[in-house]
């Protein structure tokens, strides 16, 4: 079977321009921006592999969650930030949120940069969701059934109750 991972309908320009202004007005595209500033050149290409994860992410808004689904007839949690690192990364992450966790390195929730995972407790047990921070506070997923890939705030009640790091 042959899977293509970004392989999805390019998007009408005024499509285009109306995420290129959501981007803008909720911080995100800034949030890349100066983090880019921050490291220097140093870090470029460690940034720019970042806002790309982060843009190729935004271009699977909307997406519906599918349990097991790892594609662009839907994603679950871990299956969204799977398809993300492994279509613009080329890094290979487990599909599964509390693996995801194990693999990677802890870091505190002040060290945050978009692209980053973010793991959250919302089946009563820890690491049960992942999604991938965007900047500003803010982390995109694949929420549930019946959902759709989506960026939430962090600092909404429910979310903020329920991390469990990064």
């Amino acid at each position: 079977m042959l899977c293509v991972w970004g392989a999805h309908a390019a998007p009408n320009n005024a499509a285009h321009d109306d995420l290129d202004l959501l981007l803008i007005q909720r911080g995100v595209v800034q949030a890349v921006v100066d983090v880019g500033q921050k490291v220097g050149a140093v870090g470029q290409n460690v940034t720019s592999q970042a806002s790309d994860l982060v843009v190729n992410a935004m271009g699977y808004l909307g997406v519906p969650y599918l349990r097991g689904g790892t594609g662009i007839q839907g994603f679950d949690c871990s299956g969204f930030v799977q398809a993300m690192y492994e279509n613009t990364l080329g890094l290979a992450l487990p599909h599964n949120a509390k693996a995801q966790a194990e693999a990677t390195q802890t870091i505190q929730r002040e060290e945050l940069q978009p692209g980053d995972l973010v793991f959250f407790n919302t089946l009563r047990r820890a690491f049960s969701h992942v999604g991938i921070y965007v900047g500003e506070g803010k982390f995109i997923h694949s929420p549930r059934t019946g959902g759709e890939v989506r960026i939430e705030n962090m600092s909404d009640s429910y979310w903020r109750k329920r991390f469990n790091g990064a």
